[in-house]
């Protein structure tokens, strides 16, 4: 049986029936299936044992959740399917890699390096419907895809080539043009060569590409300063990929962004510990505890990581930060109006605060556990296959 707790808001789509809409301390996720006629009771037994696999990765926006099987399968709980609360498979003839979930935009990367999509940003005729991006990028030799991101309302792929894509919303300027003249997309635009890494998020609306020479450029929102470009940029819209300066020499692991913070893992090697925080953005979020927004990667203080000899994982929600660290502290801030903090109530925190939750096999196996937060809700979870951003050292 996975181990897999869910805490935050049970609506848009409901994961547990008889439920609160708001489940506040953490509990145990079970996957449920139902028929909804007797033909599809034949299946019903091939349902279970592929909902038994180990989960690889889970990706949840406000109004839907997929988990991802280690066998290439993935099943999507939908608002459109909150009169039965059941989840469906995701139909999908390849074996799936990776998936990622925006505002209202799906994506799915398959192991033979294609990617589908579905969403209004994405094909407004047909916006429940899977199509193959990858194939609309212009360049042939240029489609087989390594990784993709999730925006609020925008996909970036990243090509074997190391050439980085968009495509959807530019209202902010997410993909790096000008706003005012190329508004959206339904085809993949390129964006940058020699890209190592694409980071964003399913809540953002601004987006980061590190480049093979370590150089970090940002672009999109920047309102609470959520791009870290320092307090001489404060433009709302940055619709150009700008340089980010003043940021840590050290190695980039992860950069994650909510819709008003953004906050990135650095490795040094040399120093004790090797892993630290950084933050910027909205003084609510970031948990700088700060009396104004911070509009530059500032590092994250706290006597929560003092005793840890590294930080193993960390997400970013729409407006809710959770960090997990080496010796299984679970440690959170930012908006729990959902209960996504699970403190076992709705009281924000603006600075970091360690969080209660049952043990599972943490004393055996930390490093293979993983911290999601999505649209108002948060997973922590085991995946010791999953190839994890953050390895053991």
């Amino acid at each position: 049986m996975n181990d897999c707790l869910f805490f935050g808001s049970n609506e848009k789509p409901i994961l547990f029936k008889n439920e609160s809409n708001k489940i506040t301390k953490p509990i145990q996720f079970k996957f449920e299936f139902e028929n909804e006629n007797e033909n599809e009771k034949q299946n019903e037994n091939e349902n279970q044992n592929e909902n038994e696999k180990q989960i690889k990765q889970i990706s949840s926006g406000f109004y839907s959740t997929i988990f991802l099987f280690e066998n290439g399968k993935a099943i999507e709980y939908l608002r459109e399917n909150d009169s039965n609360q059941k989840p469906s498979k995701i139909q999908i003839e390849e074996n799936i890699q990776k998936v990622t979930i925006g505002y209202s935009d799906e994506a799915i990367l398959t192991i033979e390096g294609n990617v589908f999509a579905k969403g209004k940003d994405i094909n407004p005729k047909n916006p429940n419907e899977f199509i193959n991006i990858s194939s609309l990028i212009e360049d042939k030799n240029d489609r087989i895809i390594q990784d993709i991101v999730s925006g609020a309302r925008s996909i970036y792929l990243l090509t074997s080539n190391q050439n980085a894509y968009g495509i959807g919303d530019n209202y902010y300027g997410q993909l790096g043009f000008d706003f005012t003249k190329f508004y959206k997309t339904e085809k993949p635009i390129l964006m940058m060569k020699n890209v190592s890494k694409i980071f964003s998020r399913n809540s953002s609306i601004n987006v980061f590409l590190l480049n093979s020479n370590q150089e970090l450029f940002g672009c999109g929102n920047n309102r609470f300063g959520q791009l870290g470009l320092g307090e001489s940029r404060k433009e709302i819209k940055i619709n150009k990929l700008t340089k980010i300066q003043n940021i840590p020499k050290d190695k980039i692991i992860d950069i994650q962004c909510g819709y008003f913070h953004s906050i990135m893992l650095i490795e040094n090697q040399n120093q004790n510990p090797k892993r630290k925080l950084y933050s910027c953005g909205s003084k609510h979020y970031n948990g700088l505890d700060k009396e104004e927004d911070t509009y530059e990667f500032t590092e994250m203080k706290s006597s929560l990581f003092e005793n840890d000899n590294n930080i193993l994982d960390f997400s970013v929600g729409f407006d809710h930060t959770l960090i997990l660290t080496s010796n299984s502290k679970l440690i959170g801030f930012g908006l729990n109006e959902y209960g996504q903090l699970g403190t076992g109530d709705t009281k924000s925190q603006l600075i970091p605060i360690q969080i209660e939750f049952p043990k599972l096999r943490f004393n055996e196996d930390i490093f293979n556990y993983h911290v999601y937060c999505g649209g108002h809700k948060s997973f922590i979870y085991y995946s010791p296959s999953f190839l994890p951003i953050l390895k053991k050292i």
